[in-house]
């Protein structure tokens, strides 16, 4: 299947994302102001509805293989980052003042049902508790692919706002926690999905219009904390992405082949920028870097640990997994 680095303005958005939440992470350390970075979560799930759709769309593709797929993709690098984090939150607990390190969580975590606390997930890798929206999106998706064709859009909208619905019905708790509002991110990027295998199109300043805007919703949403999530930063997100993918498909995108790169590299970056980033935090600490410089010298390095993490740990389990897939099997 063809994913979304054939789309260069979706690796551009995906690099983009990964680095916000770093960044995000990192000011809440140190009391900067950029909630704003934690909107790349938003954008992810965006893209991910966008992608699925645009991979699925018109091929011949059964739930079991399409959740493998999902699996190979997902768990093997998540395994290894949730394994390597609670390790040093056992050794190193003052780094890790607010994680749950318990044997319980961290099968928990595996699973991707975490611990929750306050009604929220709290997985060992912190930012892991995406990971647990997107698997639950995968499977409401690999069930669609059962249903005809033709119907498969209608019943995801519909799967997909049901499950928010069920949401203020159901008592507090993991059902209540998973059917959140944020859901609706994924459907948003299914529709834009949709039109995109339609060979939709929008005129060039329209969509740098859409651009603009969702970027502009995102700067003024700082006071809107009482807003949905999926309203105060998936609204920005859906018009930052639509407007992106528009655009390149009257225009084209320049190739920028270090950002390129990152965005092949976003997993790990999302990944394993907490541990790292701790890591690198130690590193300044020990060698006395003043206070100002730490911030913009974490996020650095950070971001250089988790490119080595893409290339010595995350590009060769993919490559094997590919190539594993692709071997015939073995006749008698």
């Amino acid at each position: 299947m063809k994913t979304g680095s054939d789309i260069t303005s979706i690796q551009y958005l995906r690099a983009i994302a990964a680095i916000s939440v770093l960044c995000f992470h990192v000011s809440e350390t140190y009391g900067l102001n950029f909630k704003i970075g934690a909107a790349g979560v938003d954008i992810f799930f965006v893209i991910s509805g966008f992608i699925m759709w645009v991979t699925t769309e018109g091929r011949s593709l059964g739930p079991q293989e399409f959740m493998w797929r999902r699996l190979i993709r997902i768990v093997p690098l998540y395994w290894i980052a949730t394994a390597a984090t609670f390790v040093v939150a056992v050794l190193k607990p003052q780094f890790f003042f607010d994680t749950n390190s318990s044997v319980e969580n961290l099968i928990g975590s595996l699973f991707f049902v975490p611990f929750m606390k306050d009604e929220a997930l709290h997985p060992v890798v912190e930012q892991g508790w995406t990971l647990s929206y997107e698997m639950f999106f995968y499977l409401i998706f690999s069930i669609s692919l059962l249903v005809p064709a033709f119907r498969r859009l209608w019943f995801l909208m519909a799967a997909l706002v049901a499950v928010v619905i069920a949401h203020y019905l159901l008592p507090l708790g993991y059902l209540s926690v998973f059917s959140q509002p944020v859901i609706l991110e994924f459907a948003a990027g299914i529709a834009i999905g949709r039109l995109w295998k339609q060979s939709f199109r929008l005129p060039f300043p329209v969509s740098i219009g859409l651009m603009i805007i969702g970027f502009s919703l995102l700067i003024a949403s700082g006071p809107l904390i009482h807003l949905e999530r999926a309203v105060r930063w998936g609204i920005p997100a859906v018009l930052l992405l639509s407007g992106a993918v528009f655009a390149e498909r009257e225009r084209g995108v320049p190739k920028v082949a270090f950002l390129h790169f990152l965005g092949d590299a976003s997993y790990s970056i999302y990944l394993w920028h907490v541990l790292t980033g701790i890591m690198v935090t130690a590193l300044l600490l020990r060698i006395g870097v003043p206070h100002g410089l730490q911030p913009v010298l974490i996020v650095l390095g950070s971001l250089a640990f988790a490119i080595v993490c893409y290339l010595c740990i995350e590009r060769p389990i993919q490559r094997r997994m590919q190539s594993s897939r692709q071997r015939p099997a073995y006749r008698n």
